[in-house]
């Protein structure tokens, strides 16, 4: 009986009457499909003159748009995402030498490549302490020369805080308001311009008024209007050299827009010489 059982079972095996098992060792397991995301690899560099580049302006044509496209619209929309700190961190995202590069070629203001150089990076950054530092050494020294020629003369001298809060208020609000004022001008002509750009281009041609407050310590009256007023031109051919070309390719009046940025400019180097390093002596 056993016998039989055993060659019934050998005889369904053969037969194919009962189907094989598979093999263990040829086991095939199918996981399903992961959808995994796939960062892309940070493109955040230590210069700005990487492969990220800063959000456009509201008028991309005379600032170009980076490679991230509608990447960061998707993220947030609407008024929103300018409270935000990522929509300006790009705008300082420049190292030392970015900044010392752009400080030389305002102090050549007739070589004319500094649009060039930042027309698809601009930075605030720069700007930002080129103004900072000028509104502390205008304060600062404007007081000491008062200093110098109150005890000159034997006079009672007291430091003025005032000058802080106007340094302040002027080169800031310059340096904000002007820019502004002449994008919508330049929107009005039909001038393509770069809100940003206009307030890395100010904001560096400030720095010449930097060591001409340092010379203006000098106690003689002649020298320190020739300091700063040669400032004052080269500061105003810096603007107006750079944004000739651009302006003048789209409007016909274009002479008249450089004449009065050129002015404006120079008109800030006057008052920086009245008021800091222009000495009035008290009755005492």
């Amino acid at each position: 009986m056993m016998s039989s059982g055993y060659t019934t079972l050998d005889n369904q095996k053969v037969s194919g009457s009962v189907p094989a098992a598979s093999s263990p060792d040829h086991v095939e397991l199918r996981f399903p499909e992961n959808n995994l995301q796939t960062f892309p690899p940070s493109q955040t560099q230590g210069k700005i003159t990487g492969t990220f580049q800063p959000p456009t302006d509201a008028d991309d044509s005379f600032s170009k748009p980076g490679p991230g496209g509608d990447q960061d619209d998707n993220q947030s929309s609407g008024w929103q995402r300018y409270f935000g700190v990522a929509p300006y961190q790009p705008y300082f995202n420049v190292d030392t030498s970015d900044v010392l590069e752009r400080i030389r070629d305002s102090l050549l203001p007739y070589k004319g490549t500094f649009s060039e150089r930042t027309i698809h990076n601009p930075d605030l950054y720069g700007p930002f302490w080129i103004c900072t530092t000028l509104i502390l050494v205008a304060a600062a020294l404007g007081n000491f020369v008062g200093y110098i020629a109150h005890k000159k003369h034997h006079k009672h001298w007291n430091y003025d805080i005032n000058q802080v809060t106007w340094s302040a208020g002027l080169f800031y609000g310059y340096v904000s308001v002007i820019p502004l004022a002449v994008y919508f001008v330049l929107k009005y002509f039909s001038v393509p311009s770069g809100l940003v750009n206009l307030w890395c281009l100010y904001g560096y041609s400030l720095f010449v008024f930097i060591p001409a407050s340092c010379l203006s310590v000098i106690p003689l009256e002649i020298f320190r209007w020739v300091v700063v007023g040669g400032a004052g031109f080269m500061s105003a051919t810096f603007l107006a050299i750079n944004l000739r070309s651009h302006i003048k390719t789209a409007s016909e009046r274009w002479f008249l827009i450089v004449s009065g940025i050129f002015l404006l400019q120079l008109g800030l180097a006057v008052i920086l010489k009245l008021y800091f390093f222009t000495i009035v002596l008290g009755k005492d």
